[in-house]
């Protein structure tokens, strides 16, 4: 096996001050309404497709939309070092952009399905071949929902706090609330903050608890929680490699499933690594991190979707990586893994984590870095691999 390496992460900038709490600004980007067969999405796109890289396709949670999920992470330098190179579509379910009129009465939200199939008339209508995906709690299951049901579409996912089973969360935080009242807005701050985070990051729970309170419909919100607390399990099932990787029903594409030491999402993620293909999979769990870790943490997801995009064979030149050059490999040149090359261990099952205490992710020798390709000998073998940073 290649030698591990050590690799610095980026040093992690402030997130919020007092000055900027609630900058969720876009910057040069154009927004789109566009019809599907189960209603109006509301897109917005940074960029312009390039040539036939993939584009970047973000889904938000419930709560939030698609500044308050991913701007920081977005405006972050080193992201859009990387994202120069790609364009940027995010998309909002449908009533949880900023001033969106609350639907009519008997309306009825789609389903987390429906949400899913909704996609394929964004891509057709802006003329996207593929995407690589980034998903966020009820985001998350909705592309991977998609990724099932149009597997060439999708290059590769990357899901925070995903949870593939089909129990509700509703009944579930309600009963962890101490002392609060089970509004709309309590039972979401419980989906995305431990108990931890609610009485010790003041800050940012302040932040995000107005933001839900004041700039999300909240009766467009009831809907949109309704429906992901009724999906249906993914049904997903763990191949067995080399014996039935083409007959069962799960992800084909390469995954980055990411999630806060602290989130209250850990055992959900947990729990769907462990039904995910061991040879296309990797398990990321940040420290010092709760529920959000593409807003508390936006430097070390950066440096890891990095990794992630080279391990598909697409590489990143930019000052922050200057080893890299950004171009993209035949795929018979480059493993299928994603981010197979990130990592501490190595497992061939992921169904439980443990921490390390660590600032360093270790990354394996790429055939990408390497003359000869040598590393690729190791495809065969199952490479889910547990990574703490």
């Amino acid at each position: 096996m290649d030698e591990l390496q050590d690799v610095q992460l980026t040093e992690i900038k402030p997130l919020l001050t007092n000055k900027n709490a609630r900058n969720f600004q876009d910057f040069d980007c154009q927004e789109h309404d566009i019809e599907t067969p189960h209603g109006v999405l509301h897109v917005t796109m940074r960029g312009t497709p390039k040539g036939n890289r993939p584009v970047i396709l973000t889904y938000h949670d419930i709560g939030l939309n698609h500044k308050s999920c991913f701007n920081t992470l977005f405006n972050y330098e080193d992201m859009q070092e990387i994202t120069h190179h790609f364009a940027v579509v995010h998309v909002d379910a449908p009533g949880q952009q900023e001033t969106a009129p609350p639907f009519p009465t008997g309306y009825q939200y789609p389903s987390m399905d429906e949400l899913a199939e909704m996609l394929p008339s964004v891509l057709t209508q802006l003329r996207i071949s593929s995407v690589i995906g980034i998903g966020v709690g009820a985001g998350a299951y909705i592309l991977s929902r998609f990724a099932l049901n149009h597997p060439s579409l999708i290059e590769g996912l990357v899901l925070i706090n995903v949870d593939s089973c089909a129990e509700g969360w509703i009944d579930w935080a309600a009963s962890k609330l101490s002392g609060w009242t089970s509004n709309i807005v309590d039972i979401v701050m419980s989906h995305h903050f431990s108990t931890d985070e609610l009485t010790e990051n003041l800050e940012l729970i302040q932040t995000y608890r107005l933001h839900i309170a004041q700039d999300i419909n909240q009766d467009n919100l009831a809907l949109f929680c309704a429906s992901y607390s009724s999906r249906r399990d993914l049904d997903i099932e763990r191949p067995t490699v080399g014996l039935n990787e083409d007959t069962v029903n799960t992800l084909t594409c390469p995954a980055l499933l990411v999630v806060g030491d602290t989130s209250p999402a850990v055992e959900a993620v947990v729990e769907c690594n462990s039904r995910l293909n061991p040879t296309k999979t990797t398990l990321l769990k940040m420290a010092d991190c709760g529920g959000l870790p593409q807003v508390v943490q936006p430097g070390k997801l950066a440096e890891a979707f990095k990794y992630f995009v080279q391990g598909m064979g697409y590489m990143v030149h930019s000052p922050s990586f200057p080893s890299l050059l950004f171009s993209h490999l035949s795929t018979e040149s480059v493993p299928s893994a994603g981010m197979s090359r990130l990592g501490r261990s190595r497992t061939t099952s992921s169904s439980s984590i443990t921490s390390m205490d660590s600032s360093r992710m270790r990354s394996l020798n790429s055939p990408l870095d390497a003359p000869g390709g040598g590393g690729l000998d190791n495809q065969s073998r199952p490479q889910t691999m547990e990574v703490s940073c």
